[in-house]
């Protein structure tokens, strides 16, 4: 039976359950690019990211059998929450360095001017998100950096729509303050 855009998450898992890799691969091809985006902005590295979600669709496969269709959260909303964690875990543990992390050498094509300045600027803004509470900066990270809206953040994270509001405001001060901490006046309308 081929997997068409009909079938639910649901019915995917329920046939990822019995052994069905063509189901596993549709889920994988519906969420994979979102959970990619999310993973590569919370951990801020590309390899990282693909390991993290990787590791996310291998728990996939795994709890399949377990998976309730009448529990309490949407199987997206579970995934977020698997790759955040995922992500959360991976920036607590010291960092390590490896050949291919060594500085690059400049470019000077066209552009590249406005390349790196945009780099800088994101970095920045990524270390100065390391500043913040956790919680804040998971709010910010999937509120404004993923492609969910707030009330599905405030599943993933597990709190009341207004309790991710609140988060997001504190953490927009947050950030604005370690941002100027850190000499940063003007930014323009980031958050």
């Amino acid at each position: 039976m081929g997997m068409t855009p009909s079938h639910s998450d649901d019915d995917l898992l329920e046939q990822t359950a019995s052994g069905d890799r063509r189901a596993f691969q549709a889920l994988m091809d519906r969420h994979a690019r979102a959970m990619l985006a999310l993973a590569q902005r919370v951990s801020g590295n590309p390899d990282d990211a693909e390991e993290l979600v990787q590791d996310a669709f291998l728990k996939v496969w795994t709890m399949a059998p377990k998976w309730r269709r009448d529990g309490g959260a949407q199987f997206s909303t579970w995934l977020y929450r698997v790759v955040l964690n995922g992500c959360l875990d991976r920036r607590r543990r010291p960092a390590w360095t490896g050949l291919d992390d060594m500085e690059e050498l400049a470019d000077t094509s066209p552009g590249a001017a406005q390349q790196a300045s945009r780099r800088q600027t994101r970095d920045l803004i990524l270390a100065a998100m390391t500043a913040i509470p956790e919680r804040q900066r998971a709010a910010l990270f999937l509120h404004y950096f993923s492609e969910i809206s707030a009330p599905q953040a405030a599943q993933v994270l597990e709190v009341s729509v207004a309790a991710m509001e609140a988060l997001l405001i504190r953490g927009k001060r947050a950030l604005k303050n370690e941002l100027m901490r850190r000499g940063v006046t003007t930014m323009g309308d980031m958050l």
